[in-house]
């Protein structure tokens, strides 16, 4: 299975919670990192100094590709991706 991150920056976020809307009703398995809980210091200093982004919400997947913002189509093309049979997301892979 991908890893799919989402960086969030807080339940006050928009583009953050539409994001991870459609990547739920897409049954995208990801995980929700809030960059404004303080625990999550080290997170927010690798989507800071190692990503270079400065807001959210900030994608990553498998470690390779990122992206900043609510992006329709970056999030279809990833759930396109990893759902459909022999995918990277896929058992098969």
């Amino acid at each position: 299975m991908i890893r799919v991150i989402v960086y969030s920056s807080g339940d006050a976020c928009m583009q953050c919670r539409m994001t991870e809307r459609l990547m739920d009703a897409a049954g995208l398995v990801f995980e929700h990192v809030d960059l404004s809980d303080p625990a999550n210091a080290d997170h927010r200093a690798h989507v800071v100094r190692d990503l270079g982004y400065a807001s959210a919400p900030v994608i990553e997947v498998a470690g390779v590709e990122h992206w900043s913002g609510f992006v329709p189509e970056r999030i279809d093309e990833l759930i396109a991706r990893l759902t459909e049979p022999g995918g990277q997301g896929s058992a098969d892979s």
